[in-house]
């Protein structure tokens, strides 16, 4: 099979699409035909050897492909050859094929398309669990959603807001409000404006009712952290998803016993391997709302593999506006 290979930790340029042998699945493993896989930040993380896990030189990139079951190994009694499904794989979705633990495959809704499975995949889920599990959201509280204009900051306004929050979207640029207005946010908050740790708390207030945010999630870290850490309300949580802003924040825990604040991370991956039915009851409740027509996958733009390394570069410096998404 066709597949992007990791030889060395590194620069993008030094791996390339190469012909290896198709994977055969273990026990307790199905066999997954990829119709389509995300490009993810944390990719470029991984290929670089800066993320907090190490996969075992050669490996084959890329998280939670979507395609149809081919083969099951042993012991296997779901899902089934034919099933549609979201592989919640840790790596080799940039393949042609996958095998992945049969309790990390989730059957997709019929309405759902392999584009729109790979496009929520690792964002829907991680803020699913933001929200859900690491915030302990209640209805009808208000929710700040740092770079709502990003993927998993896209897919927290809209579950946000299918189970009844008001939810506050931050942007970089309010070139991007709209995006996230049609998404579901109640109010816009400007990350751009000076003096970001007053007007960010300011407008905070305005857009809610003279009222601070119940949770902030933040995928940004830097000082978009920093000024929310001052809009949370009393026994507020903030979550820390990670740093896409590039600076890892500090913590002056005064102000966290001041104001009964929780200052939680989320690290999903552990959850897969700690928690999967935990997993199972995120993604029937995602494929629920989507079914219902609650959320949406978002607007994407497709490649072939030979491009993954310009993809990836480009996410990683944000030039790309809308989700990559690879067509084995």
């Amino acid at each position: 099979m066709r597949a992007v290979l990791i030889r060395e930790f590194g620069a993008l340029s030094k791996a390339r699409v190469e012909m290896v042998a198709d994977p055969v699945p273990a026990a307790g493993e199905v066999l997954v035909k990829i119709h389509a896989a995300p490009a993810n930040y944390v990719d470029t993380l991984v290929i670089g050897g800066t993320y907090q896990f190490k996969p075992k030189l050669p490996f084959i990139p890329g998280k939670g492909p979507a395609g149809i079951v081919v083969a099951v190994g042993a012991g296997v009694t779901g899902p089934k050859v034919g099933d549609r499904v979201l592989a919640m794989a840790e790596y080799g979705g940039f393949a042609e094929l996958v095998a992945v633990a049969a309790n990390q495959c989730y059957v997709m809704p019929a309405s759902m398309s392999f584009i729109e499975a790979s496009s929520m995949s690792l964002a829907y889920d991680t803020a699913w669990f933001a929200l859900r599990e690491r915030a302990a959201y209640r209805t009808g509280e208000t929710v700040l959603v740092l770079g709502a204009s990003g993927a998993v900051g896209f897919a927290a306004v809209q579950i946000a807001k299918a189970l009844g929050a008001t939810v506050l979207a931050s942007v970089s640029s309010m070139a991007k409000a709209q995006a996230t207005l049609a998404a579901g946010a109640d109010a816009v908050i400007d990350l751009s404006r000076p003096d970001l740790r007053e007007s960010l708390r300011q407008q905070v207030l305005d857009a809610n009712g003279g009222k601070l945010a119940d949770i902030v999630l933040d995928p940004l870290g830097g000082d978009p952290f920093d000024a929310a850490l001052r809009a949370l309300a009393w026994n507020g949580r903030l979550v820390v998803i990670g740093f896409a802003a590039g600076r890892i924040p500090t913590l002056k825990t005064n102000y966290v016993l001041v104001k009964n604040i929780a200052i939680t991370g989320l690290q999903i991956s552990d959850y897969r391997k700690r928690e999967p039915e935990k997993l199972a009851a995120c993604f029937a409740e995602i494929f629920a709302l989507f079914a219902a027509g609650k959320v949406k996958a978002a607007p994407v733009e497709t490649f072939r593999l030979e491009e993954f390394a310009g993809v990836l570069d480009g996410l990683a410096n944000r030039r790309l506006s809308r989700r990559a998404i690879f067509l084995p």
